[in-house]
């Protein structure tokens, strides 16, 4: 039972994830869940091709999106996600470049990987020196705490989400995977409606057949709870 993982290395916290993805796979592998484990850093689609699995880690959405470009990287991204269709996990930044739309781009605005069918708001909560740690609810943790300590820096939030091809099949609906609660969104009227009227607070996870976001950090705790259950998931979607 072996995997190999990688995390795209074009800019941004890539080797925190290879590290937590590291220290997750020698506790499943205590578990007797995986054999044989790779964490490997993606600037090529050669690398990429060598994947199970991606991660897209945090930094800034504009410069990995051009850099993918000026590299090659940008279509063989796409034909991961929307084509082989393998698991792909995207924080902060890469939750912005799996969204199939964003808002508050940069002039001229960004190209996306897309696949993930909701609209994301950049930079929602301000600029860096906002930046702000707060405990989240992560149910899927359980039977483990679900209480997470989420870093937010820059951080996008999901708006809405769209309706889309795809998105009405079974296991392709957009599933809601965490709240941060207490936050309305700036704006003021209809910008302050939540994305779905069972939610309160704005969301910052969501997962969507192949595609899981997060708008937080978890690269940039110590914590790898986050890391454990998502190869979890990966296992389980290979049929491993």
């Amino acid at each position: 039972m072996s995997l190999t993982v990688g995390v795209l290395a074009l800019q941004g916290g890539f080797q925190e994830h290879v590290t937590l993805l590291r220290k997750a796979a020698d506790r499943l592998s205590s578990a007797n869940a995986i054999s044989a484990f790779s964490a490997i850093e993606v600037r090529t689609p050669e690398q990429l091709g060598r994947c199970d699995a991606l991660v897209i880690p945090g930094g800034e959405s504009t410069t990995i999106s051009l850099i993918a470009t000026q590299t090659g990287m940008m279509e063989p991204l796409r034909e991961f996600v929307k084509t082989s269709r393998k698991p792909i996990w995207g924080t902060c930044a890469g939750m912005i470049l799996l969204a199939d739309e964003a808002n508050a781009t940069k002039k001229g605005g960004q190209e996306l990987i897309g696949g993930l069918a909701v609209r994301v708001r950049r930079n929602h909560f301000g600029r860096q020196i906002e930046s702000f740690v707060s405990d989240i609810e992560l149910p899927f943790l359980s039977p483990l705490s679900t209480t997470y300590p989420g870093v937010f820096i820059r951080a996008p939030i999901v708006e809405e989400v769209l309706a889309g091809e795809g998105t009405e099949g079974p296991g392709e609906r957009v599933e809601v995977m965490a709240v941060l609660p207490g936050r309305l969104r700036r704006g003021g009227g209809a910008a302050e409606e939540q994305v779905d009227a069972g939610h309160a607070g704005d969301v910052v996870a969501v997962r969507q057949g192949n595609i899981f976001g997060t708008s937080f950090h978890p690269e940039l705790t110590s914590d790898e709870r986050i890391h454990v259950w998502w190869l979890g998931e990966v296992i389980l979607a290979l049929g491993r």
